[in-house]
């Protein structure tokens, strides 16, 4: 049999080959690990083009129709995730490519969600760096988050997840979205709000939708504007999501009292953006589902789906 060339994207801790025994597949397969993002399409093409298989991280490298007719050699595309809305579906399916996922066992970013929340609260972060830099002693006087609201928008599994760990803080849960019912509210053990609502009397608010055409820029100026000027906004869906102009609006004129952010609309972040310059936002890069075990988790599956792949047996998790 002819080896295959596999490329790994876009893993940034080095993890990969550490954490997934690999050692299955290398009688048929040579890896290679990219760890750090291409500079565009262009290069993108270039690196790739001569592998087989290609292992991509969530939607840190995209994958529209150009880019899938300019890697000849591609035959199994293996995303980490169920669904990948930076791949264009209808070209893979065109070229005959093979399109596989993977699960998570459970989700991390509920957790994140609940330490953003406590950073701009307690400022726990902020002032543990004070401390070692050897500053004054108490500067900063926190905000309690026990008998607060607690606005979620988007109440499926992970943020029904968000609303439990929430509720032995102490806080009030409300939720909203296009498609939410009193009835799941009730199931789930939060109230019911419409946007408007939401937006005017909930004290945090933290999104947990997909991103689809539908959620693209749902929440923009007037949402904001809505908004308590002691209110804060918590992002660890997608950044497209929020109306990025109006956000930095709102923030740079204290319309709201912050926001904690982990996803963005271009990622990395560029190192100049204006979210890297205001001191009421909680900024970090993209960790809601970077953890050890999750990524453990999706590098293992992948070496399942390709092992599978060579050996020409069913497939798991087969998204195409």
């Amino acid at each position: 049999m002819t080896r295959l060339s596999c490329a790994i994207l876009d893993d940034y801790f080095d993890l990969a080959l550490s954490v997934a025994d690999w050692s299955r597949i290398k009688d048929r397969v040579d890896v290679t690990t990219f760890h750090k993002p291409f500079a565009g399409e262009a290069e993108t093409a270039a690196k790739l083009r001569d592998f087989d298989i290609i292992c991509a991280m969530r939607e840190r490298t995209p994958f529209p129709r150009s880019l899938i007719e300019a890697l000849p050699k591609l035959k199994l595309l293996i995303t980490s995730g169920m669904r990948n809305a930076a791949i264009d579906m209808d070209a893979v399916k065109d070229r005959n490519i093979t399109l596989c996922g993977t699960q998570y066992n459970r989700d991390p970013t509920a957790a994140l969600a609940m330490g953003l929340i406590l950073e701009l609260t307690r400022g726990i972060g902020r002032e543990n760096a004070r401390m070692h830099a050897g500053e004054a002693w108490q500067t900063f006087a926190g905000t309690e988050i026990e008998g607060k609201t607690l606005g979620i928008i988007g109440l499926g599994k992970l943020g029904s997840k968000v609303a439990a760990m929430a509720k032995p803080f102490g806080m009030n849960v409300i939720a909203w979205s296009p498609n939410l019912t009193p009835e799941k509210c009730k199931e789930v053990g939060v109230g019911y709000a419409s946007k408007d609502e939401l937006f005017a009397t909930a004290d945090i608010i933290t999104i947990h939708v997909v991103l689809s055409p539908r959620s693209r820029g749902l929440v923009g100026a007037a949402d904001l504007a809505r908004m308590k000027p002691s209110a804060y906004l918590i992002n660890t869906a997608r950044g497209p999501i929020v109306d990025e102009d109006a956000l930095l609006a709102a923030l740079r004129g204290k319309k709201i009292a912050g926001a904690g952010i982990d996803v963005f609309a271009v990622e990395p972040l560029p190192s100049d953006h204006p979210l890297r310059k205001l001191d009421n936002v909680v900024i970090t890069p993209h960790l809601g589902y970077a953890t050890r075990e999750g990524l453990q988790t999706h590098y293992q599956q992948m070496v399942e789906c390709i092992d599978a792949f060579t050996r020409g047996g069913e497939l798991p998790r087969r998204l195409a």
